[in-house]
């Protein structure tokens, strides 16, 4: 069914870089907020094809400044969810890549890939379960500008990774949380993932994984040797591969 093995009864769609180009937008925002950060220090700008893939990808906010900053050898506070965007801690830094990804957000109009709308659409008239599973904070605004909404049954996001003290990716955390708001077994799920953090947190917890590389087969490896079961550069080749 929809190019999926015949036990599957729920699709579990990451946001960015599945559903919606945002992962662009969150590209953007990281490397300009690093950057930022990074010439203070004299440091090394960061790359937007390694460093984002590597360390932040698919992660908490908290996370990805965590592991990034690691990678250079450089340690901050922790400070808490509520520091300022110009505080100097792990937080701190997370919430000023926020206002860079809102700021993108509202100079453009965010479209959804259409192959992504249809398969939604044709998965849901299938009888599938759906949920959006997002490491973002802002999944809700997204999927609702973007009238996603009207096919996702479940949202696990960055705000219910802080509200249920969930584990981000690429701990299984997020995905079985959403399995259970379902009420599907794992074993039932495929989980679609374009980021390396993504794909082994699908792995870890027992879902069939559907990789997504969005860069023209750079990623494929990558996605496979994470823990993807398929990979393909759009979701609207499981379509294709129905016709």
């Amino acid at each position: 069914m929809l190019g999926l093995p015949d036990h599957v009864t729920a699709c579990l769609f990451d946001l960015d870089g599945v559903l919606t180009p945002t992962a662009v937008i969150h590209n953007k925002a990281w490397t300009a907020m690093f950057n930022e950060f990074l010439k203070a220090r004299g440091q090394q700008e960061f790359d937007p094809v390694h460093d984002y893939n590597d360390y932040v990808d698919g992660k908490p906010r908290e996370a990805g400044v965590r592991d990034f900053l690691a990678s250079r050898g450089i340690t901050l506070p922790e400070g808490t969810p509520d520091d300022p965007p110009g505080a100097e801690t792990v937080w701190g830094l997370g919430n000023r890549k926020n206002v860079q990804v809102l700021k993108l957000l509202d100079e453009g109009k965010l479209e959804p890939y259409p192959t992504s709308v249809t398969y939604l659409r044709k998965a849901r008239a299938a009888g599938l379960r759906c949920a959006v599973v997002s490491s973002s904070a802002n999944t809700l605004q997204v999927i609702t500008n973007t009238g996603l909404d009207q096919y996702l049954e479940a949202r696990v996001d960055g705000v219910t990774i802080r509200e249920r003290g969930l584990k981000g990716k690429p701990a299984p955390d997020t995905f079985l949380e959403a399995a259970r708001e379902l009420g599907v077994e794992p074993h039932n799920a495929v989980v679609f993932e374009d980021a390396l953090a993504g794909v082994t947190a699908g792995h870890a917890g027992g879902f069939y994984v559907v990789g997504v590389d969005r860069v023209g087969g750079k990623h494929a490896d990558d996605l496979a040797r994470s823990g993807a079961d398929k990979v393909v550069k759009d979701i609207g080749e499981l379509l294709e591969e129905q016709s």
